[in-house]
């Protein structure tokens, strides 16, 4: 994998992303414990009495996620916040108040509860949606959407599409950070091919990123950005990458209608492949991404899953009725994942072995006819050596070299221990 301008700027470009980690707090300070309370990058931007945004007209890219300890949403404090000039909001794919499926946005609207007008950015970026940005009045533009750590689920494209976005059209940018739920140990599985490059996958990181929005947008603006964005970023306080979502003391709100729980996160890094085939991945189900399955699979799936010894999961036979999407209101055969030992599970190994194993036991097996899976797995690769008879390590060995490449680029821009 080459980032070809990744020297070039960490020694040549200061933007205000460096000052803005020294204003607002940058890492969280010394002497922070595991159990310390998380304070979000919001709940810091309100305690400084928004400082950061004097003076300035405000549009947020956000969701049903931007709310706070309270469960309140952060659109609706903001609003009713004299200290602060909010002007617009921005909704993603499923909306700003989250009333659209999988594909789908809230459109062009003015918002019954405050009503600002809400622009819809789902599927625009480039010149398209700087002329949102233009339009809109605003100056400063500021993101808080929770993510869920795989590089496949699309918040962290609209990022990165509202920061180009917002370079093409001279405004300044926010990043308000969260938690990756699913911890920012590590970062898994393959790194996307720049010609697979999709609103599913934008940009060559790996498949499960093990990083905050925060720190993801310090690398979108030093290594992908044709040129920088003028950035500034509010860091979370008593965060460590080892917690997950559970320890954070935070609400959970589902950042989509599939993700209704930390459970899914916890997997969809790996079972999100099965998008690309013709199993369901529980979708129309109450658990999502953790039951997988289609007409005549059978107990041999969960035996073959369970005798590749994956490590911090079983795999139990399970038969479901989905509601919706794939096989619906039929009764379908297959497994469901349960994760008994978090540190252990590797989401991305596990999808990998769950794919190599169906495509043994079940004779229906099939990729989705658009070779959908290369997009999710960012090439051909996966994909063709499951073909082949590749066994699980043998695909997960494929990947290494690119993912060492992507990890010690990735270094350079965490900002939590």
């Amino acid at each position: 994998m080459r980032l070809s301008r990744r020297t070039f700027l960490a020694a040549s470009t200061t933007t205000a992303a460096t000052t803005a980690c020294a204003s607002t707090g940058g890492a969280p300070p010394s002497g922070q414990t595991a159990s310390s309370r998380l304070r979000t990058g919001f709940e810091r931007l309100a305690a400084g009495g928004y400082r950061l945004l004097d003076g300035r007209r405000i549009g947020i890219v956000t969701n049903p996620t931007g709310i706070t300890r309270d469960a309140r949403h952060i659109v609706d404090v903001m609003h009713a916040d004299n200290r602060v000039e909010l002007t617009a909001v921005f909704g993603p794919e499923h909306g700003f108040r989250g009333t659209a499926q999988a594909g789908g946005s809230e459109g062009r609207h003015d918002d019954p509860a405050t009503g600002l007008p809400v622009y819809d950015t789902y599927q625009k970026s480039g010149r398209a949606l700087a002329d949102i940005f233009t339009a809109s009045g605003v100056d400063t533009v500021v993101f808080d959407i929770q993510d869920v750590g795989a590089r496949f689920y699309t918040y962290i494209w609209t990022l990165y599409d509202c920061m180009e976005a917002a370079r093409l059209a001279g405004k300044r940018f926010v990043v308000l950070d969260r938690p990756n739920p699913v911890t920012g140990r590590s970062a898994r599985g393959p790194v996307l091919h720049k010609e697979f490059a999709t609103f599913v996958g934008r940009q060559p990181i790996s498949q499960a990123h093990g990083m905050t929005v925060a720190e993801l947008a310090r690398l979108f603006n030093e290594e992908f950005l044709e040129e920088p964005v003028p950035l500034e970023t509010v860091l979370m306080s008593g965060w460590r990458r080892s917690r997950f979502y559970d320890s954070s003391g935070l609400p959970w709100v589902p950042p989509s209608p599939n993700m209704p729980t930390p459970d899914t996160a916890l997997v969809y890094a790996g079972t999100g492949l099965f998008e690309g085939t013709n199993l369901s991945e529980g979708r129309g189900t109450t658990r999502p991404f953790e039951l997988l399955g289609a007409e005549g699979i059978d107990r041999r799936w969960a035996a073959a899953a369970n005798d590749l010894g994956l490590p911090g999961a079983h795999f139990r036979e399970a038969y479901f009725t989905p509601t919706f999407s794939k096989f619906q209101g039929k009764t379908v055969g297959g497994v469901q994942i349960h994760v008994h030992d978090r540190a252990a599970y590797d989401p991305v190994r596990t999808g990998i072995g769950l794919l190599v194993t169906a495509k043994k036991v079940w004779s229906g097996f099939a990729w989705r006819p658009d070779n959908w899976i290369d997009r999710l797995t960012g090439s051909t690769r996966v994909r063709t050596m499951i073909d082949a008879g590749a066994d699980t390590d043998e695909v997960v060995a494929d990947w290494q070299e690119d993912l060492a490449a992507f990890r010690k680029v990735r270094e350079e821009y965490l900002l939590y221990r």
